[in-house]
């Protein structure tokens, strides 16, 4: 009767055993589903933190480039008076241009100061990033593609293009 006894005291610990060990194992279970959502939350972190950095330093390198692009008409029509002194015009208009002329050429010194700068294409090989191509004109001799115009002049801000040049182009 002590077996049976002995026996019967036996088996409850081992039911207990087998409970604990599954009670461990579905903890465990958990514990490694909740250290996988840790570590997921914590790359889209990361990658998220990543983007915005990406994003501020985008913003910081292009800041000024609205104001740029309101200061080349300006620019332009500095240009277009400029050209009137070409036209042989009397000595008091061209005194009066001279100082249109200062005040470009001060102008100009600024935007390539802060990394604004003509795109050169005329007699260049046509490049439809930087360029748009308003004509085209047969031009004997001179090679098909290339600029024979500018009709309006193209800007780049640091590495990019703030406003394609319009030009005409030999066909």
């Amino acid at each position: 009767m002590n077996e049976k006894v002995e026996q019967n005291a036996e088996t409850p610990k081992k039911e207990k055993k087998v409970k604990v060990n599954k009670e461990v194992e579905t903890l465990k279970a958990a514990n490694a589903l909740l250290n996988e959502k840790v570590l997921r939350l914590t790359a889209d972190m990361q990658n998220m933190k990543r983007r915005y950095e990406e994003e501020i330093s985008k913003l910081y390198k292009y800041e000024g480039e609205d104001f740029a692009k309101k200061l080349l008409s300006v620019i332009d029509n500095f240009e277009r008076a400029i050209k009137l002194d070409d036209t042989n015009l009397d000595d008091e208009l061209s005194k009066f241009l001279s100082g249109f002329k200062m005040i470009y050429g001060n102008m100009i010194n600024i935007l390539k100061e802060k990394g604004i700068e003509e795109i050169i294409c005329l007699n260049e090989e046509f490049d439809p990033a930087k360029m748009d191509a308003v004509l085209t004109e047969k031009v004997e001799g001179t090679p098909s593609n290339k600029v024979i115009d500018v009709m309006q002049k193209g800007y780049i801000y640091k590495d990019k293009v703030i406003r394609p040049a319009m030009v005409k182009v030999s066909e």
